[in-house]
């Protein structure tokens, strides 16, 4: 979060623009502004758009798509990219700059109690998965057939075959989800 507001400063002063005409512009408070350029805050994604188009650049640019890895290895857990979130509550979120050399893609996923992983994880592409249960207990369908995940468990499968987790723990759950990237 500290990280966007950086460029989103950087970005607004280039630009020459005070605080109290970019919260016009937009339809915020000169207050609010100042809380996302300080880390305190994050906007919602239609005022990320809305800062993105008065900054003249795209939401990419703002949260660090184009980041490269060689300049920024570490990414602080404060610093999690949310990537998207399912009908049921379960969160995914990167947990690594972007760089379009990389042959991995690491991820945490955020289960809520019963939630699965539909719209999450897809199986439309060539490639290989690995699961690490962090926290809480899954059932793991992968190509039709059912197993049990706990605490500690780790699981490795092909991308291309069906798959689906459900938090069966009855707690908030949490799995590190890592997958190789392809170059199409």
């Amino acid at each position: 979060m500290e990280q966007l507001g950086k460029r989103i400063k950087k970005k607004r002063e280039s630009l020459g623009f005070q605080m109290k005409e970019l919260s016009v512009k937009i339809g915020v408070t000169s207050s609010f502004i100042s809380q996302i350029e300080s880390g305190k805050a994050f906007p919602s994604i239609v005022t990320l758009k809305k800062l993105a188009d008065a900054l003249l650049t795209t939401v990419g640019e703002l949260i660090g798509e184009n980041e490269d890895l060689v300049h920024h290895p570490l990414l602080k857990s404060n610093e999690r990219r949310f990537v998207k979130e399912n009908n049921n509550g379960t969160s995914l979120h990167l947990l690594s700059y972007h760089d379009p050399a990389k042959q991995i893609e690491p991820y945490i996923i955020q289960f809520n109690i019963k939630s699965d992983s539909d719209g999450i994880m897809t199986s439309n592409y060539p490639g290989q998965e690995f699961c690490f249960v962090l926290t809480g207990s899954f059932e793991a369908v992968v190509n039709g057939k059912p197993y049990r995940l706990n605490e500690g468990d780790g699981f490795y499968f092909n991308s291309s075959r069906p798959h689906f987790f459900k938090n069966i723990s009855g707690k908030k759950a949490e799995i590190l989800w890592i997958i190789t990237l392809t170059n199409n």
